[in-house]
């Protein structure tokens, strides 16, 4: 995982930690060092302008650095590097879910979460994964299948929940999923449900008609929480589709799928530093409990460690 990054980073430090041992780094150093990084970031698929920002950041650090005589070079340059990404990282903001939750049940019932996103990022699997986190938190959540449009997602879904051990309800194929969506909300009302998980169609934030529909669920439905999924393999795409959500419906927080699949890390790594949303979770395998909380520190052992 992230390998390839991985070894740019420490390609790095090596490279400016030889120069060190025999000269002192001067400002023209640390460009040609930052600007051949940037080339490696980009060449790995980590979209340039996510690539422009990290070695500015890391430039910004190096510049003026003094090494103290006999402190080891590749270790003070690996800690300057870690610790800008770090910075990056954090200023993104994480997202608890579990606590937006319970605040949220302290002023009303049910809590109403709208799942979005394309086909394919895994947003159903996604779904049943924040089910089975809900109900280990001992929430009684309800899965509301509002997706009437792809063949086979309402089975998709009740599958999951079954597997899960939640609750379900769907409507049929074509009818209105503003209203599918509405009876959901108004069934946990009456049965007590804590939490609302409303899954829509997936659609291309390009698709007016199928935006303007998921505008409709949204002021129908007043969601709590817009969640979008994404998939962090794609990189720059998934960051266009944040952009076309959010000026669509709008995105109070993301979830990152797949993000143990890139195996060299340059597209999860645009998508992670290059958001700009508070994040959940990030996707770590195809298990229920393979959905793991944000947190900077995971992304920089993957990275470094």
């Amino acid at each position: 995982m992230f390998g390839k990054i991985k070894k740019i980073f420490q390609d790095f430090a090596q490279q400016i930690s030889n120069t060190v041992l025999y000269k002192t780094l001067d400002e023209k150093d640390v460009d040609t060092y930052c600007n051949n990084l940037f080339m490696q970031l980009v060449e790995s698929d980590v979209a340039y302008e996510v690539a422009e920002k990290i070695v500015n950041n890391i430039r910004q650090q190096l510049l003026g650095k003094k090494v103290r005589r006999g402190e080891d070079v590749k270790s003070y340059i690996d800690k300057i590097v870690e610790e800008s990404l770090e910075n990056m990282l954090k200023s993104i903001g994480s997202f608890n879910l579990i606590d937006f939750v319970k605040t949220t049940l302290s002023k009303e019932r049910p809590v109403k979460i709208m799942f979005m996103g394309i086909n394919g990022v895994g947003k159903t699997t996604t779904i049943a994964k924040v089910a089975n986190i809900l109900k280990n938190n001992g929430l009684r959540v309800l899965m509301v299948a509002a997706d009437t449009f792809r063949a086979g997602a309402q089975e998709q879904l009740q599958r999951h929940a079954e597997r899960v051990g939640v609750a379900f309800i769907g409507g049929r194929y074509g009818a209105d999923p503003a209203a599918i969506a509405y009876d959901g909300i108004v069934y946990a009302q009456k049965n007590g449900f804590d939490v609302v998980l409303i899954d829509t169609a997936g659609r291309m934030h390009i698709d007016v008609d199928l935006m303007n529909e998921l505008r409709k669920v949204a002021k129908v439905a007043r969601p709590h929480l817009k969640l979008l999924v994404l998939d962090a393999l794609t990189g720059n795409d998934a960051l266009e589709q944040l952009r076309g959500f959010e000026e669509a419906v709008g995105v109070d927080t993301v979830i990152l799928t797949k993000v143990d699949a890139d195996a060299n890390g340059g597209a999860a790594l645009t998508v992670l530093i290059g958001v700009g949303k508070p994040i959940a979770y990030l996707g770590v395998g195809q298990r229920y409990t393979d959905l793991i909380d944000y947190n900077p520190g995971v992304v920089l052992k993957m990275l470094f460690k």
